[in-house]
């Protein structure tokens, strides 16, 4: 069964029951053996709530821990696995989420296509 690293739009829309996951993102959730959200993504958020650029109902890890996902922390390997990484992504969070799913072997759910451009495995969540 696929292990999956969530985007934070993905938790994000997971949580709010949005109809924006597409059915296959959704589907590949609810039949995961297991579901994982980055520290990443709550210091993402964090950092966009602090700029004013989006309002948040609660927080990532309320959120994951509320749907039953796996809080995974970021550590110096995936850390250091963003070094590996070719750059064609500028965003430092969408970068440590590849690095963390190349080192884990985890699949990542996103609606961001380059990611699909690394050597990682990839579900849109849009469709």
């Amino acid at each position: 069964m696929t292990r999956l690293l969530l985007d934070t739009h993905v938790v994000l829309w997971w949580d709010d029951a949005s109809s924006s996951l597409g059915r296959e993102a959704r589907r590949a959730i609810e039949d995961a053996a297991a579901v994982y959200v980055s520290a990443a993504s709550e210091w993402e958020l964090s950092i966009k709530a602090a700029l004013g650029k989006v309002r948040v109902r609660r927080t990532i890890k309320d959120a994951t821990t509320a749907a039953g996902f796996e809080l995974l922390t970021v550590s110096f390997e995936h850390a250091q696995a963003v070094r590996q990484l070719a750059p064609l992504h500028k965003d430092p969070f969408d970068r440590l989420l590849v690095a963390t799913a190349s080192v884990e072997g985890l699949t990542v759910v996103s609606t961001d296509p380059i990611l699909a451009s690394y050597p990682i495995q990839w579900i849109d969540a849009g469709e």
